[in-house]
């Protein structure tokens, strides 16, 4: 999509802000003044409505447009419901990649995604404590098992159906500028038969900064030529039941309250809770910042808790590291750290010791600031210090968390030495002692530091990364192409060393560090669904009439990632899943 277009995207959007909804929601709020106000009764003693149709979706983003564009496909009357200004959610800030198993480029290139072994990748990846290959359920609970089945079984048909009705077409993804296939997060899990060939993207308008957002658009734009009502800036604050089964939707707009009859279903696709600090503080603490909409707050676990749903895990998310002083200043960071750029740099605790691969995918790197010290009592990664030489500031420039110009630059934290690097971070976070409870380096940070450093430049120079295999899998190295672009104004030269991800530190050098804390892209935990994408109850039975998709409810691949475009691809076919059996068409 050319830069005109998303100018042109942008500019419409603003008018629809202006006017309250999207295209096509006129009509029904003009009808709706020939209703009886919310909440009144007819003299019959009846429900009133202030509007009704047939399936009323929640959310505007690809979890809830999937679900409204298949479910009007069918047939079924929707009303899509935004309580933001915009519509495209946090699919509007992503790179809009799609991971789905046994896609049609698969077979395209004389491949195969056979069943079996697709289901044991995401079940070893996802559930690696529970995983048991000889058994008929990996080792999973049986509906823990048939929600990955459910993705597998009906991820191709939500993309052929979506093409079919020429709502969203896909091409294979290339990376973009790198233009190769991408490994998937578990490359070289020995259950994954079939790396590099499951992820999509937008075949219009597909880039790294505007994949999101064409994909959002194009569900929209679908939906507003077929007269589907958007109402923007109206919040979701309940359903409405009769009896056991979901009958209609509550929503507030301009301190009114209106009632949404739903004849055949609600859906929720309304993002998780990682800008709500309460839910985030009660089941997920840790999480400083998250690069999710601002309307990521989890309206939808209290709404399912009242009309007595069962939740799923609560602490799952798609985890990204975050600079911990931008994210201090706003949870709502524009973007995470998702690849550490550089070569001459690595992370270290709180001691001063690397304990991870600096390289692997941001969801499983950011897991290890949760490891706990049971001796010490204490998180020693929780926040870990990124640390770098000029080579990288310079080499890497404008890579996220390195500035193009260092005096722009409010987080950086520099020193001569590894000692004044130390006694700089140590400065630094006593400033922000207030905000960060009472951490504070080792005694012998600096020389463990030293120590660190040293050690890494052994296994630069040899091309082997001996404590954590940094560059030697397939994921490492091409991901590393992608998010250690080069400057243009580069004055040092290219890594020549037999690891691409790895260059030694120069000691000499003017040392830099960077506080990353754990963040997210969003939660990706609440309700508990089944594989048709209906609400369980606390008894574990589907609530009629109720749905949900994408990162509101309990992830059906648990805390994996499984590859670029694992939440997309997750959420536009549970959406559809819920689209077809709201619509009886399961």
């Amino acid at each position: 999509m050319s830069n005109d277009n998303q100018d042109n995207i942008l500019s419409r959007r603003k008018l629809l802000i202006g006017a309250g909804l999207v295209a096509g929601a006129a009509s029904t709020l003009g009808l709706a003044s020939s209703v009886l106000a919310a909440g009144e009764k007819s003299a019959e003693g009846e429900q009133t409505w202030d509007m009704e149709t047939d399936i009323v979706c929640v959310g505007s983003g690809a979890a809830a447009c999937s679900a409204a564009v298949t479910a009007t496909s069918l047939g079924a009357k929707v009303i899509v419901v935004e309580k933001m200004p915009m519509p495209g959610g946090t699919t509007g800030k992503s790179g809009g990649v799609t991971w789905i198993p046994d896609n049609k480029f698969i077979a395209a290139q004389g491949a195969q995604d056979k069943r079996e072994d697709c289901l044991r990748y995401m079940a070893r990846y996802a559930y690696p404590e529970m995983y048991a290959a000889d058994s008929a359920t990996l080792g999973l609970p049986q509906d823990v098992f048939q929600m990955l089945e459910a993705f597998y079984d009906n991820g191709s048909k939500m993309v052929e159906w979506m093409e079919k009705i020429d709502a969203m077409h896909f091409r294979q993804f290339k990376m973009w500028d790198v233009d190769t296939a991408p490994p998937d997060y578990g490359d070289h899990l020995a259950e994954n038969k079939l790396n590099n060939m499951r992820a999509m993207e937008p075949a219009a308008g597909a880039s790294s900064a505007g994949g999101g957002n064409s994909l959002a658009y194009q569900l929209e734009q679908w939906l507003t030529k077929r007269d589907v009502p958007f109402l923007l800036e109206h919040r979701a604050v309940g359903v409405i039941k009769d009896g056991e089964r979901v009958v209609g939707l509550e929503v507030e707009n301009a301190g009114k309250t209106l009632r949404i009859r739903a004849r055949k279903g609600v859906i929720f696709g309304s993002g998780g809770f990682a800008h709500n600090v309460e839910l985030v503080r009660l089941h997920q603490p840790g999480i400083y910042g998250a690069c999710a909409a601002a309307g990521s707050t989890g309206d939808f676990i209290s709404i399912a808790q009242q009309a007595g749903a069962k939740m799923g895990p609560l602490g799952t998310a798609w985890r990204s590291p975050v600079v911990l002083e931008q994210a201090l200043e706003n949870r709502a960071v524009p973007h995470g750290v998702f690849f550490a750029p550089g070569d001459s740099m690595i992370h270290v605790n709180k001691y001063g010791k690397r304990v991870m691969n600096e390289k692997r995918n941001y969801n499983d790197r950011t897991r290890a600031h949760f490891t706990f010290d049971p001796v010490n009592a204490e998180y020693p990664n929780r926040f870990m210090f990124m640390v770098f030489d000029e080579r990288t500031l310079d080499r890497y420039a404008g890579a996220l968390p390195l500035p193009l110009d260092k005096r722009e630059s409010k987080w950086l934290i520099e020193g001569s030495n590894p000692q004044e690097l130390t006694a700089n971070i140590k400065k630094r976070l006593a400033s922000l002692a207030g905000k960060i409870g009472n951490l504070a380096l080792s005694d012998d940070f600096a020389q463990n530091l030293d120590a660190s450093i040293e050690r890494y430049n052994g296994f630069a120079e040899a091309g082997r990364d001996a404590d954590f295999d940094r560059g030697l899998h397939e994921y490492d190295r091409i991901w590393n192409k992608l998010f250690s672009p080069v400057s243009k104004n580069a004055k040092f030269p290219a890594n020549d060393k037999p690891n691409p991800t790895m260059y030694p530190i120069d000691r000499k050098s003017t040392l830099y560090a960077v506080i990353l804390a754990p963040g997210a892209l969003d939660t990706n935990a609440g309700p508990a669904i089944n594989p048709h994408a209906q609400v369980l109850s606390a008894k574990g039975e589907p609530i009629p009439g109720l749905y949900g998709a994408g990162n509101c409810i309990a992830s059906p691949s648990g805390p994996a990632y499984l590859g670029a475009g694992g939440t997309i691809g997750l959420a536009m076919t549970f959406g559809y899943l819920a689209a077809r059996h709201a619509a009886g068409q399961a």
